[in-house]
């Protein structure tokens, strides 16, 4: 049963529901979750901000509280960007916004759509990887190529399944990480797969350019990992040019999933990230 202060709600967008845990009081903070995880893995980080915050870590559809994904229809980003728009319509004041991966993408377009409603940004290597074409980075595309990666993610065929599955796992984690996972893991990438499928497709055939992320105009921090793969890095890199006063901080000796693997490290720079940005009055 959920503590007094660990509440667990949800929105309703259409026929479709967010859920969300709420736990503590104070300025909200909106925790979003990697593609194929759920907001379980901000677990850490609630914990150091509840004391002083409103931490809402909501679940992207398809995925814990929030409704299933149908196994036959195809889903888009969109969808996660309109259901993280209502949550922020939903909450009583500004948001810090904290994102990793597909859950950093989900928070940029979040923001350029309601840019009132956030009051900093904390992103691990958002996957906007559109600005890879409009800056005609030419070495982080191939990397995205290069055997035939690019194409086994976008395979409608091979969608979820296993072997796409194993592929994406062993492009953001390196060969053997599939068979590496214990099998309760595996089995949760196997029960959100179709959906995380359809994330991945579009936000690679996305084209948002970097452009776009120049109204950007709240303290932003980008963090990325020094073993990353190449086109995340770059994605973080071509941001951090563009948002107005973005700050750029690298993690050492960890890849792409240091918001788990590296916690600690993560954590400290978020928290402090947030306490910086108190200091600034939100937007009227």
């Amino acid at each position: 049963m959920p503590t007094p202060d660990h509440a667990v709600k949800s929105i309703s967008i259409g026929d479709l529901v967010l859920g969300y845990s709420e736990r503590g009081a104070g300025s909200p903070v909106v925790l979003l979750h990697s593609g194929g995880l759920s907001s379980r893995q901000w677990g850490r980080l609630v914990e150091q901000l509840a004391p002083a915050h409103r931490v809402v870590a909501p679940d992207f559809l398809g995925y814990g509280r929030s409704s299933a994904w149908p196994r036959d229809e195809l889903f888009h980003f969109q969808l996660d960007v309109q259901a993280t728009s209502a949550l922020l319509d939903a909450l009583a004041a500004p948001a810090h916004v904290v994102g990793h991966s597909y859950g950093g993408f989900v928070a940029l377009l979040a923001t350029l759509s309601r840019p009132r409603l956030v009051r900093s940004l904390a992103l691990f290597e958002p996957v906007a990887f559109g600005v890879l074409h409009s800056r005609e980075d030419a070495a982080a595309r191939a990397s995205l190529t290069l055997d035939g990666v690019e194409a086994a993610l976008l395979d409608a065929g091979q969608g979820g399944q296993e072997s796409w599955l194993r592929a994406f796992v062993e492009y953001w984690q390196g060969p053997g990480a599939w068979d590496g996972l214990p099998e309760a893991a595996r089995q949760a990438f196997r029960a959100v797969g179709w959906k995380l499928f359809g994330e991945v497709r579009s936000l690679l055939l996305d084209r948002t350019p970097h452009q776009a992320y120049a109204s950007v105009a709240v303290p932003t921090l980008l963090l990325s990992a020094e073993t990353s793969p190449l086109a995340a890095r770059r994605v973080v890199a071509h941001l951090a040019e563009v948002i107005p006063g973005a700050r750029a901080e690298t993690i050492g000796a960890a890849g792409h999933m240091a918001p788990i693997t590296h916690a600690e490290e993560v954590n400290r720079s978020i928290v402090d990230h947030i306490a910086r940005s108190e200091a600034t009055p939100p937007r009227s």
